[in-house]
């Protein structure tokens, strides 16, 4: 290091030392670098190294042979939950989110996050890719902790929030809140711009969440990626675009490797690989969840249930951990029940993070178990759980684990059955095709006495929404979207094109008293378009009134075939609020506006 470098580095350690008086500056230099990447939609056996017998995934092999596993790692069985109960290590449910869309994807504001723990002891923090927790002030990732954040929106590219035309290629995606174009595979690029970030900051500790998109649908990859695949899946090209996915994500964990070997950093950097459900493409059933029949193609390491499902192939995923200075290598096994929110405990103790204020975590800290010093509590009992509703029904598709019991319950309520309660013991039957619960009514007591009392708990603050505020200089305007109704949900852009017939409201918070613009549009900002009139390939609407209703404003007005935006002057007081739209036809055909613009224009 030149003298230049030195003094650069002393003026860094100096001022967080300053900044962060619970902690000295040589205590903030010896904290490890932490790198999370989580995948989305790759499940436990959609690797080599958890012997999937065609997918080629040598770099994360080589991470998994030299980390130590936890090999009865539990999430959510989707997308937005896993990453609430990640970031907060509470469970999701009780966090607000237990669905990915219709504005149960957002973490209340009220919510400490990983992030702001650690920007908080002096880490260097940011984000790349998939966020999901939240497309508008005060959910954003830069308002919960990260100072650099690269995005796409909602829970996908090409979902409703997202960039308009967005399709894993040369996109444009949300560098610190801006549109930003990049060029290149989504994977390539967020793994390339989070490689720079490390180089810029590889004189303090870090904090890295690396969220890919992929595997996710849709299933685009370049064809070199994917063609290795064609021939050994029946010419399956959905399964071999996912295959090639995923190889192409294992590529770019060895660049990522490689570089941080370059920059003589792998010893000091706890790097952490895990998914965020179980497979929805590695394996096909019967039925859409794999929670019925045998397995018909495809590898889910022996397990029942795909993504969605509370059977063990829904929820259990891979998580490999790897710190050469903390002595967590070798490839070694830790076999105890342990969860996606028992990583920010086992951090803050790893770390030596000071936390501002006592949180009751659902998560317990695995130092003990990851170094060796001693095994997880085999009394242990988790829950996972699958909602995607609009308010949480008790017994739905849960799973209840104990050592190797699992209980399993299913109250499919479109079924119009009672809720079935069966109980699998995994060490005689990983596959989950046994059903014993009339063998053990004690354990089935239990473990349902259990869940009932957790749900109990959960439970106490599902009638109160998180709210998206508007009116706050952080943003304005805030750009609402569909994607976030209440009573209706629609994911991706395709919806738009097609003009689909839903509506829903938003629940909102305005910041401050004063006048405000809400603009109605069929197409967002980007897309300057009449709207009734088409795009290419996609469908017209009839909209002859655009109406729109918060608090006590309920106004309307005509629609013209030139109208690209119809914008309502409106005094709001402060507080919470709704908000929904109409976008009326003469033939009384409606629906609501896709996107809303919400701006103060005003002063207090």
């Amino acid at each position: 290091m030149n003298r230049w470098s030195f003094l650069s580095f002393c003026i860094v350690v100096g001022v967080l030392a300053c900044a962060l008086p619970i902690s000295s500056a040589a205590e903030i230099a010896r904290r490890p670098n932490v790198v999370i990447v989580i995948t989305d939609d790759q499940g436990y056996g959609d690797l080599g190294c958890q012997g999937n017998p065609v997918l080629k995934t040598p770099h994360l092999d080589r991470l998994h042979g030299e980390s130590v596993r936890l090999t009865n790692f539990h999430v959510d069985p989707t997308c937005s939950p896993t990453r609430a109960a990640l970031m907060t290590g509470r469970y999701s449910t009780r966090t607000g989110v237990w669905h990915t869309v219709m504005g149960r994807h957002m973490p209340r504001v009220e919510e400490r996050m990983m992030a702001e723990e650690f920007a908080d002891n002096g880490y260097a923090t940011a984000m790349f890719g998939k966020w999901h927790l939240g497309d508008n002030f005060p959910f954003r990732p830069q308002d919960r902790g990260f100072q650099e954040t690269l995005i796409h929106g909602g829970g996908g590219i090409g979902q409703i929030p997202d960039y308009w035309g967005n399709d894993y290629f040369d996109d444009t995606y949300f560098h610190n809140g801006q549109p930003e174009k990049f060029t290149g595979y989504c994977t390539d690029v967020f793994f390339r711009q989070a490689i720079q970030y490390i180089e810029s900051h590889r004189d303090r500790p870090f904090f890295v969440y690396l969220a890919t998109n992929a595997p996710h649908s849709p299933y685009r990859v370049a064809e070199e990626w994917k063609t290795p695949y064609l021939s050994q899946v029946g010419d399956d090209k959905e399964l071999a675009a996912y295959y090639g996915m995923i190889a192409n994500i294992d590529d770019n964990i060895g660049r990522l490797r490689k570089r941080l070997a370059e920059l003589a950093l792998t010893d000091n950097t706890l790097l952490i690989f895990m998914t965020d459900n179980g497979t929805p493409r590695g394996a096909t059933y019967a039925d859409s969840r794999g929670n019925f029949g045998d397995l018909k193609s495809g590898y889910n390491a022996g397990m029942r249930g795909l993504k969605g499902s509370p059977y063990e192939g829904g929820h259990r995923v891979p998580c490999f951990l790897h710190w050469p200075a903390g002595k967590l290598s070798g490839g070694r096994d830790v076999a105890g029940l342990s969860a996606h929110f028992d990583l920010l405990p086992t951090f803050i103790d790893l770390c030596g993070l000071k936390a501002s204020k006592p949180i009751a975590y659902d998560g317990r800290s695995l130092q003990e178990a990851i170094s060796g010093a001693g095994p997880i509590d085999p009394q242990r009992v988790l829950v996972a759980h699958h909602q995607e509703l609009p308010d949480p029904e008790k017994y739905r598709f849960a799973s209840v684990m104990e050592g190797p019991w699992r209980l399993v319950l299913r109250n499919d309520l479109s079924a119009g059955a009672k809720p079935a309660m069966e109980l699998y013991r995994l060490a005689d039957d990983p596959g989950q095709n046994r059903d014993i619960a009339a063998a053990h009514p004690d354990i089935v007591s239990n473990l349902r006495r259990r869940y009932d009392a957790w749900w109990d708990d959960i439970s106490r603050d599902f009638d109160r929404p998180a709210e998206i505020v508007v009116g706050d200089a952080r943003q304005n305007p805030t750009e609402l979207t569909c994607f976030e109704w209440h009573s209706s949900q629609q994911w991706g852009q395709g919806a738009v094109q097609r003009a689909f017939d839903g509506n829903g409201y938003w629940t909102l918070r305005v910041a401050q008293a004063c006048k405000y613009e809400i603009s109605l549009r069929r197409w967002p900002t980007e897309v300057d378009a009449p709207m009734t009139g088409p795009l290419p390939g996609c469908r017209a609407i009839t909209a002859n009134t655009a109406r729109l209703r918060i608090g006590t404003f309920d106004e309307q007005k005509p629609v013209t075939a030139a109208t690209r935006a119809m914008t309502f002057e409106v005094s709001l007081p402060a507080g919470s609020t709704r908000l929904q739209t109409w976008l009326t036809g003469k033939d009384g055909e409606s629906r609501g506006a896709y996107y809303v613009s919400v701006r103060r224009v005003a002063s207090p």
